[in-house]
């Protein structure tokens, strides 16, 4: 079963100017498009994100979660245009 892709995902996405669709990328939870060019798959499934964490385990607790995964990803996530960037703003 594809990724269900959260609306504040497709937000986030679009601010930043992508548009994101469930990944064909086998272990990935979503393809990143730029001008209707794929740019990155982000996200390993079976991992957990900021909104599974919110919806399952409370905002509290997924804003935890944030703030690790910003400590350990923010130097990678840094960089525009990189998986790890649009995985830090989309999906976290």
């Amino acid at each position: 079963m594809p990724y269900q892709i959260k609306a504040n995902q497709r937000k986030r996405a679009a601010a930043i100017g992508v548009t994101i669709k469930p990944s064909n990328n086998k272990g990935k939870k979503l393809d990143v498009f730029k001008n209707d060019k794929k740019v990155a798959s982000i996200g390993a499934l079976g991992m957990s994100d900021f909104e599974t964490y919110r919806k399952t385990k409370g905002e509290e607790f997924a804003n935890k979660r944030r703030k690790a995964y910003k400590a350990r990803h923010g130097k990678n996530a840094s960089k525009v245009g990189t998986p790890a960037y649009y995985a830090s703003k989309i999906l976290w």
